[in-house]
């Protein structure tokens, strides 16, 4: 798909929805499966055409594609025949296109192959002209309508692409919803730029042992997963796979250490820790090449200039939150929100891009997350980051995730309490939880001690974040009162002190 031959076959697909008005650059809303090829005939038909492409995730429901067709503005939507009884009930003047299979009412993609062999723009594509707009995973409030131009992501994700480490002719494979930014990072634009081949692993329910297995018979060079994805890999016997890997890559949340040292213990390969957000392209990272520390995001990458700002005097600080420099603003960055003119003005505020995430940076450059603005509290009036506190935990045998939020308590205020999901194998009994909380008091200070423990499914956006908010909410309604599976340090004599 990387010709110009093949360039312009895969444009005519689309001639049959542009003669319908897809030149205007209204929205286009795309919800099909990674794996159909339909998926990115559109995506490139659309740049060609000059549409705005608005990703979806075949797992949205009806509320979800309702907002992204009213804030969008979609006038289009492409996708899978098994999915069009989503929209039954999606009012709107918008053409329906179906893949995979004839619906009744909609259009056929299929008959794209009858158009003719030719096309010819009606007029050039600017550089600044809108190209997709992404509804942010909403980890804590309601999605946000970003706004990227046919250079910001097209050509911003050469950093990405740089971190990763993907060279011309590897085999790459990306773990991620096609609904999601981190798709067009790491399925789309870098491997494109790298001329690269994109590996889709067509999976309807995730299989650890079914992606390792493709991964050795298709001899993947380059590889990516959020940190859920590295979790349940590395309750499997690594050492069974003998994979081709070069590069190993991890984003979207912060990776545990832990997970890093089963990696390289089973493969002999570090995953590089790597950090952006739907607004940019890949800002932070450890590229190939970089020494590493253990822990850290790594240090900016080509195009960002990243500072610390201290949230309470507005000055740069060694710890503060993540911001990038609009007096040398990258290509790469947003052209702003779409639907909300004073959204935008509040993320730029004092000529900087905040994030919204805080972090803290070594005398060698090397940026370490601490937590979201939001996330991080205090607990008897220490601060405490959940991060830190997740990451001791999950080396626990037992633990499989963990999210740590404040918990009401009459004495301090608040005290940090783990929300806990099980590796397979495990009990959510007491016994258990007496290992976690003695584990966890043996690696922490006595401030950032975990002090309450409940045994429970986490709750996580549709990209797989780890909702925080919600537990914290949760925590805000029932304060002190008790929850199934839920333990305190006063229940076990032994680990006070």
């Amino acid at each position: 798909m990387t010709s110009s031959s093949r360039g312009d076959i895969v444009l005519v697909k689309f001639v049959f929805a542009d003669e319908k008005g897809v030149k205007q650059r209204p929205g286009l809303v795309v919800s099909t499966d990674s794996y159909h090829r339909g998926r990115r005939e559109t995506i490139l038909a659309a740049i060609k055409l000059g549409a705005v492409i608005i990703p979806a995730t075949t797992l949205l429901g009806r509320d979800d594609l309702v907002d992204r067709v009213e804030r969008g503005r979609a006038r289009h939507v492409v996708v899978t025949a098994a999915d069009a009884d989503k929209f039954a009930s999606v009012s709107g003047d918008f053409t329906r296109i179906a893949v995979g299979g004839a619906v009744g009412g909609w259009l056929d993609y299929a008959t794209a192959d009858e158009a003719p062999a030719e096309f010819a723009p009606d007029g050039p594509t600017r550089a600044d002209d809108p190209l997709l707009l992404y509804f942010t995973s909403g980890t804590t409030a309601q999605p946000k309508l970003v706004e990227h131009t046919h250079v910001s992501y097209p050509i911003g994700h050469l950093s990405t692409m740089y971190w990763i480490g993907i060279r011309p002719g590897d085999v790459h494979l990306n773990v991620s919803s096609p609904g999601w930014a981190k798709h067009a990072w790491s399925n789309v634009f870098a491997p494109w730029n790298a001329e690269a081949t994109v590996l889709i692993v067509n999976q309807q329910r995730f299989s650890a042992t079914g992606l390792l297995d493709q991964m050795v018979r298709c001899a993947v060079t380059t590889f990516c997963a959020p940190p859920t994805v590295w979790r349940m890999m590395i309750q499997e016997d690594l050492d069974r796979w003998r994979v081709a890997a070069r590069e190993l890559a991890a984003a979207g949340e912060p990776l545990n250490p832990e997970v890093i040292e089963q990696v390289r213990a089973a493969w002999g390969i570090t995953i590089r820790d790597g950090y952006g957000q739907t607004e940019t392209t890949c800002q932070i990272g450890n590229p190939p090449g970089q020494p590493l520390k253990l822990g850290s995001m790594g240090r900016p990458l080509p195009g960002y200039h990243v500072a610390l700002i201290d949230p309470i005097t507005g000055q740069q600080a060694a710890e503060g939150e993540i911001s990038i420099d609009l007096s040398r603003r990258p290509l790469a960055l947003m052209s702003g929100y779409r639907d909300s003119a004073q959204r935008t003005a509040e993320a730029m505020e004092g000529g900087y891009y905040h994030t919204g995430d805080v972090a803290s940076r070594d005398e060698d450059g090397y940026i370490t997350y601490v937590g979201r603005t939001d996330d991080v509290f205090k607990a008897s009036d220490y601060r405490i980051s959940p991060f830190e506190l997740e990451s001791v935990l999950i080396e626990h045998e037992a633990v499989a995730e963990a999210a740590v939020v404040p918990s009401p308590d009459v004495l301090r205020l608040a005290v940090p309490k783990a929300y806990v999901a099980l590796a397979p194998g495990y009990d959510p009994s007491r016994e258990t939880a007496l290992a976690i909380m003695a584990y966890a008091r043996s690696h922490l200070a006595p401030f950032k001690r975990v002090r309450r423990l409940e045994f429970a499914e986490l709750p996580k956006t549709i990209s797989g974040k780890i909702r925080r908010v919600e537990l914290r909410q949760h925590e805000e309604r029932h304060g002190e009162a008790r929850n199934p599976h839920e333990y305190w340090e006063s229940d076990f004599p032994s680990p006070k002190g």
